[in-house]
C-alpha cells in the first residue's frame, strides 16, 4: 500500500507553480507612473501654473511641491517594501519626510492664529476644496498601483501599508494639483493641500486594509 503522507506531499508539490519575484524596482516604477499619468492628467487638462508657464515659478508654491513630491516619492518606497515583509526590519523613513511635510499645516495655523490675535482673521479662500477634490481624485491613480502591488505581495501590517498608500496617494495627488493652483500662498498650502494628504492617509488606513487582506 503506498505511503499516504508520501503521496499527499507529492500532490501538492505537483500543483506549485513558479511565481514571479516582486521586484520593489519594478513596484517604485509603476508608482512613478501613475504620479506622472496624475501630473500630466492634471497640465493637459487645466495647463500649468501662470509662474510655471513664465518660467519664473513662485518660490512657496516651488518648495511645497517638492515637499508634497517628496513625501508622495518616500510612501511609495515604504509600501513597495511592505510588499516583502521582513523579520526585525524596520519602516521608518518615511515618517521623517512625513513630519518635514507636517511643517506646511503647522506654519499655516500659526499664521493664522496671529492674525485671529491682531483682530485680522485671514480667510480661506472658498476654491480650496477643489484643490481637495483633485487633490483626491488623481491621488487614486496612485493608490490603484499601490493596492494592486500589495495585494501580489503579503503585507504583514495591513493598517500601516493602507495608511501610506493613502499619504502616498494624498501627495501624488496634491503634487499634481500643485502644477495648476493658482494661489502660492501658505496658508492656503497648509490647510487645503496638507489636509487633502491627512484625508487620504485616513481613507487609505481604514480602506485599503480590506482590500489586501488574505
Amino acid at each position: 500500500m503506498p505511503n499516504t503522507s508520501e503521496n499527499l506531499i507529492a500532490g501538492l508539490v505537483a500543483e506549485l507553480k513558479p511565481v514571479a519575484p516582486l521586484r520593489k524596482r519594478a513596484g517604485m516604477t509603476l508608482s512613478v507612473i501613475a504620479l506622472g499619468a496624475g501630473a500630466l492628467g492634471m497640465a493637459g487638462l487645466f495647463g500649468l501654473r501662470p509662474d510655471l508657464q513664465a518660467g519664473q515659478p513662485d518660490p512657496i508654491a516651488l518648495i511645497s511641491a517638492g515637499v508634497f513630491l517628496v513625501l508622495a516619492l518616500a510612501s511609495f518606497w515604504a509600501v513597495v517594501d511592505m510588499a516583502r515583509p521582513y523579520v526585525g526590519v524596520r519602516r521608518e523613513g518615511w515618517g521623517w519626510t512625513a513630519l518635514m511635510a507636517g511643517v506646511l499645516p503647522v506654519a499655516a495655523i500659526v499664521l493664522l492664529g496671529m492674525d485671529w490675535l491682531r483682530g485680522e482673521p485671514m480667510p480661506l479662500e472658498l476654491d480650496g476644496g477643489t484643490c481637495l477634490r483633485f487633490g483626491l481624485g488623481w491621488g487614486l491613480l496612485s493608490a490603484g498601483v499601490q493596492v494592486w502591488w500589495l495585494r501580489r505581495g503579503a503585507p504583514s501590517r495591513p493598517e500601516r501599508a493602507g495608511l501610506l498608500v493613502g499619504v502616498g496617494a494624498g501627495a501624488a495627488g496634491i503634487f499634481a494639483v500643485s502644477l495648476y493652483c493658482p494661489h502660492s500662498n501658505l496658508v492656503h498650502i497648509g490647510i487645503w493641500h496638507g489636509l487633502t494628504v491627512v484625508l487620504a492617509g485616513l481613507a487609505g488606513r481604514l480602506v485599503v486594509p480590506r482590500l489586501i487582506s488574505w
